[in-house]
């Protein structure tokens, strides 16, 4: 599924994008799956366990921002947790044994998409040694106007940047004070079907959708079946070895010298999602969706 040289340009830059993983059929499955999900969240008039709803949402105007867990939700989005297409990338990225640990979906539906700032998914879940990675699934075409997903090369080698702000765990960065090249952001694009491996320290965000096209993004979280995490314990084990999709289970969890910062204290006050979280972010560098065509961008 990859090459020696997608290996190490993944070493180098932190990230991929892999063309056509998924069939014609699969993305279909997706497409049906998440059709319906939009369809039932008109029933709720604010966030579920399974819905992060965009403001504005009403039952006559469903707006859906994100699908908690979708996994558990239909049988399309659980056959891709050990799809043999992204199980077998991630075992020539860290060997043979290979473990699942949560799914999302974020949605962008066209012209009003939330943006997503800036931010690692390492500062949310430290883990004894850092070979972890979202993977994620493009069930739409993935252009520069949707709101794609946007990194920067080769941040995950260097510090964990401070999410929290006054004090508080806000789940992103502030862009005025963190001193980053944000000119070196790419773009991740491609056609439905495409999937994206990026590491959990790699600088990632996204912009709003202010096309006229939709985004969605069903997105994988994996680790290496020996990272252990250092803030949240297993619930128990038959939950955790039920996690493993490839390889074997092992009680010797491999320690390697990544910098850690953890993810204390989080506010009483937010729901425990990353939009929620991020509204309290003092300085904000993507613009919503409105702002973006009120200033013609």
């Amino acid at each position: 599924m990859i090459s020696d040289q997608d290996v190490q340009r993944y070493r180098s830059d932190g990230y991929l994008v892999i063309p056509d993983v998924l069939s014609a059929r699969e993305v279909d499955d997706l497409r049906r799956a998440t059709d319906d999900q939009v369809e039932r969240s008109r029933q709720a008039s604010a966030h579920t366990d399974v819905f992060d709803l965009e403001p504005g949402h009403s039952a006559s105007q469903p707006r859906l921002r994100r699908i908690k867990s979708p996994h558990l939700q239909d049988p399309a989005y659980a056959r891709m947790v050990r799809h043999p297409g992204i199980v077998s990338v991630l075992c020539r990225l860290w060997g043979p044994n290979v473990r699942f640990d949560q799914s999302k979906l974020n949605l962008k539906a066209a012209g009003f998409g939330s943006p997503v700032e800036w931010h690692q998914d390492w500062a949310f879940y430290p883990h004894t040694n850092d070979d972890l990675a979202a993977v994620g699934i493009m069930i739409d075409d993935f252009t520069p106007d949707n709101g794609s997903m946007l990194v920067i090369p080769g941040s995950h080698t260097g510090p964990i940047y401070d999410h929290n702000t006054n004090g508080v765990f806000v789940g992103g960065i502030d862009p005025s004070t963190s001193g980053i090249d944000f000119s070196k952001a790419v773009r991740c694009t491609g056609r439905a079907g495409s999937i994206t491996v990026h590491h959990a320290r790699l600088l990632h965000g996204s912009s709003a959708n202010i096309s006229g096209q939709p985004r969605r993004f069903l997105l994988h979280q994996y680790r290496s079946g020996d990272a252990w995490p250092l803030v949240h314990r297993p619930a128990s084990w038959e939950a955790w070895t039920s996690l493993l999709v490839a390889g074997e289970e092992t009680l010797e969890p491999r320690m390697t010298a990544v910098p850690v910062r953890l993810p204390y204290p989080s506010s009483a006050a937010r729901l425990e999602t990353l939009y929620e979280m991020q509204l309290d972010l003092g300085t904000r560098f993507f613009r919503r969706a409105d702002e973006a065509a009120s200033a013609g961008v």
